[in-house]
């Protein structure tokens, strides 16, 4: 196996027993970190700093993640223009939060037998938010509700996954980064069985 020591220099390939022994003296696990290679890679660390570590990195990206739900907004065939704007306001902040929003029409008694009139108001809800947001939906009466899903319009003006993942050109030769290892995966059987113990 290729093996990395806890400084990130380069031991060269040792065989096992070898590399076990020298993680063992500097009081760390030898973890293997590309097992595609050939021969894999393994690096001396302490492996209880490097999971703590590895889990807060967790947390951190979940911070950061923003899982989309399904806001819904209700309005009634009578609405006046104050109650329509106050509640197009709220689906309007919720779209540019990113989430989806189901725009409910809610018929009572004899106002189900014209459709047209919650037909109208999800209309004018579409016009009111065509600058934010795209019909995932098309109306349609389920019971005495009439329903319509909206989704946030790909904005064009943020840049895709791919174009943030592309390197920086014009970089001056030299600049480039030494290439990251794979990410670490659990140590191979054989080492946890020779490998000091990890303390939580």
């Amino acid at each position: 196996m290729r093996v990395i020591d806890e400084k990130g220099e380069m031991l060269g390939i040792l065989p096992t027993h070898e590399a076990m022994t020298r993680a063992e003296e500097a009081g760390l696990q030898l973890v293997e970190v590309n097992p595609k290679a050939s021969p894999p890679v393994c690096k001396i660390m302490d492996y209880g700093k490097f999971k703590y570590e590895a889990a807060k990195r967790d947390r951190e990206a979940k911070k950061h993640q923003k899982s989309t739900e399904l806001k819904e907004v209700k309005y009634r065939p009578k609405t006046h223009d104050h109650d329509f704007d106050f509640k197009t306001k709220h689906a309007r902040r919720f779209i540019e939060d990113g989430d989806k929003v189901k725009l409910v029409v809610q018929f009572r008694g004899r106002e189900i037998t014209h459709p047209e009139t919650g037909r109208a108001i999800l209309e004018r809800v579409c016009k009111e938010l065509a600058d934010v947001a795209t019909v995932l939906q098309m109306a349609q009466m389920e019971g005495n509700r009439m329903n319509m899903v909206l989704a946030p319009k790909v904005r064009r003006d943020v840049p895709s996954a791919r174009a943030r993942s592309k390197p920086k050109q014009g970089a001056e030769d030299g600049d480039d980064a030494p290439e990251d290892l794979a990410a670490p995966t659990l140590p191979s059987p054989a080492a946890e069985e020779s490998a000091p113990a990890t303390a939580d």
